[in-house]
């Protein structure tokens, strides 16, 4: 029997209502997700561990509770140099591997452990966010561009050159396009043997008004300038024209830069099927945190977004299909799933063992044989903390703190204030605190997770 592909598609900052099959927005179209949706199997109630891109993608790549390294925010978050990552574990079974798109563990630069072709990838064409304020310009990676934006600008619009291996590689073109297209090369490249894809697109983080000026004109936007050294305006208050709500059509440019990707997507789905590996090619889609709503990405009917512990920080579009194995039909289920579950799931699939890690296999949830994964689940980033446990979530927040200040002033975004409790069977939204009716559930969940922050290495007391 062929070991199956895999292939690990990973965006960002995409809204978990912004789905098309959802029917919550008529604008939103994305087939390919929808496809992927009916031909597999959602997971209604899946979370990464952090709701910001550097601790949640060092989660994902290794299996492990980010904390356990000592990564809870961007100022701490990095790659555990001594885990071992998804890729070293495909490798280590014979699978050819690869890596596209956005790489963000925290601070980085060429040659470190934090570079794909460090960790397990053979094949590499990246961008470092880490050194480009967390994020990839979606049309700029050249040193002429650096040259034209200066020092300052050329960092905060991320228009470094893209890198191939730890080569600079400039690139003045559509970055979502270049992906795809690099993607199904890659397939095709490695279709008579197994392989392992990480397609990690910058799409769907701000800023998303770098469109394409074709796409800008078929779609009647008009075009935004980024932001420059010599514009006389500062940065701070540039940004906070180009985040909700100050953003003229900015849920458009969103929508467009998402319509795009799914395109992308579509066609690498494309090339699996005429290749005839469809069957035997595991495809997993999320992305790397809540959506955003500063940069107009809807989390309905959740509470909350980016950089929140509310569900809308935590929980996302999570994506598997598999027909070869099972896991498909177009099946839905409700376990609590993580991303953690990425790295045993799928190094079983593929015939290897996994036992270092925090995540489970979620091969019984997948094909249907099983509804349970994980008892409970657990947030922590200092200033805020979370776990979940069937379906209730306790949840504090230090609402005083330099960090929940700084993300009310610059992302308009609430991380709310003090202890919660709640019933997501009940209340998805959050609305209603029981903390106050259940002190025996707060009691148990707080001590649970102590337990949880001890093992993870943290000696320091829980803030309440």
């Amino acid at each position: 029997m062929r070991r199956p592909n895999v292939v690990l598609i990973l965006s960002d900052d995409h809204g978990y209502a912004d789905r098309g099959a959802l029917g919550l927005d008529p604008a939103v179209r994305t087939p390919a997700l929808d496809r992927l949706a009916a031909d597999g199997v959602t997971c209604t109630d899946a979370y990464v561990t952090a709701p910001i891109c550097s601790p949640s993608r060092a989660a994902i790549i290794s299996g492990a509770y980010q904390q356990r390294w000592g990564a809870r925010w961007f100022d701490s978050s990095r790659f555990g140099d001594e885990r071992t990552s998804l890729a070293e574990r495909f490798a280590e079974l014979g699978y050819a591997t690869g890596y596209l798109g956005k790489v963000h563990y925290g601070p980085e630069d060429v040659g470190d452990r934090a570079c794909p072709p460090h960790h397990g990838f053979a094949e590499t064409y990246y961008g470092l966010a880490g050194r480009q304020q967390g994020r990839l310009n979606y049309l700029r990676h050249s040193d002429d561009a650096v040259a034209e934006y200066g020092p300052e600008a050329s960092w905060r619009m991320a228009v470094q050159p893209m890198l191939s291996g730890d080569d600079p590689e400039d690139l003045e073109g559509f970055l979502t396009a270049e992906l795809g297209r690099r993607s199904r090369t890659f397939v095709d490249d490695h279709a008579a043997e197994p392989f392992f894809l990480m397609l990690a697109f910058n799409a769907v983080h701000n800023f998303c008004w770098q469109l394409p000026p074709d796409e800008l004109r078929r779609r009647g936007l008009p075009a935004r300038d980024d932001w420059h050294d010599a514009d006389a305006q500062g940065y701070a208050d540039w940004y906070d024209g180009a985040i909700t709500p100050n953003l003229e059509h900015g849920r458009e440019y969103y929508l467009a830069q998402l319509e795009l990707m799914d395109a992308e997507i579509a066609a690498l789905l494309d090339t699996l099927e005429e290749r005839g590996l469809a069957d035997d090619t595991i495809v997993v889609y999320l992305t790397d945190n809540g959506g955003s709503t500063c940069n107009y990405g809807s989390n309905a009917p959740l509470a909350g977004t980016k950089y929140t512990l509310w569900e809308g920080g935590i929980r996302v579009p999570f994506l598997v299909r598999w027909p070869g194995g099972g896991w498909a039909g177009g099946r839905t289920t409700t376990a609590l799933v993580s991303s953690l579950d990425l790295v045993p799931t799928l190094v079983a699939a593929a015939g290897g063992a996994v036992d270092d890690v925090d995540g489970v296999d979620l091969a019984d949830v997948l094909s249907g044989a099983g509804d349970r994964a994980h008892d409970a689940l657990h947030w922590d980033c200092g200033f805020q903390w979370a776990v979940r446990e069937g379906d209730l979530k306790l949840r504090y927040v230090d609402g005083a703190s330099e960090t929940a200040a700084g993300i009310r002033a610059v992302e308009h975004a609430d991380p709310g204030d003090g202890l919660t409790l709640v019933d997501l069977a009940a209340d998805v939204a959050e609305r209603r605190d029981l903390a106050g009716d259940r002190p025996d559930d707060v009691a148990r969940l707080l001590a649970r997770h102590e337990v949880w922050r001890r093992d993870v290495g943290w000696a320091d007391p829980v803030p309440r």
